[in-house]
């Protein structure tokens, strides 16, 4: 988990996963809507893979499309399961910035082989339940995700 300072004022940015029957469900913050969906996809790969200290062997740009913020988050949250399932590549660092209502992500990915697995993988996001807001500290997302 990153910074500890959501609920004090300040907010730099962090994610956490949360107890969930037979699911994932992962909570994210950050100053901004970009910073909270990257902490979502670094929640996602936590659950599932330590990536701490693997070098990634690619960079992919991604384009979202515009919609609504619930919608990113869950597109956001795909596209990492899809290179998971298809290319079996997984985000070790990533950047996102708003580009006409959607985002250009930047995401650089290791093949999975060469990541520790730690837990159940992720086949889908689940789209009841999902939440991308600004608050009054910032950004906040949760979302639940199908192992």
């Amino acid at each position: 988990m990153a910074d500890e300072a959501y609920g004090g004022g300040t907010v730099t940015g962090g994610h956490r996963g949360v107890p969930h029957t037979a699911d994932v469900r992962i909570e994210a913050w950050g100053a901004t809507r970009e910073q909270c969906l990257v902490e979502a996809v670094l929640g996602l790969v936590e659950c599932f893979a330590d990536v701490a200290g693997v070098r990634p062997a690619y960079v992919r740009r991604i384009a979202l499309a515009e919609g609504a913020d619930d919608d990113l988050l869950a597109d956001i949250l795909d596209e990492v399961i899809f290179r998971l399932e298809v290319h079996g590549e997984v985000p070790v660092d990533l950047e996102a910035e708003a580009d006409d209502g959607g985002l250009d992500v930047r995401m650089a990915v290791a093949d999975v082989a060469s990541v520790e697995v730690v837990g159940a993988v992720p086949k889908a996001v689940s789209l009841g339940d999902l939440h991308l807001a600004p608050g009054p500290y910032g950004w906040t997302c949760a979302a639940t995700v199908d192992v």
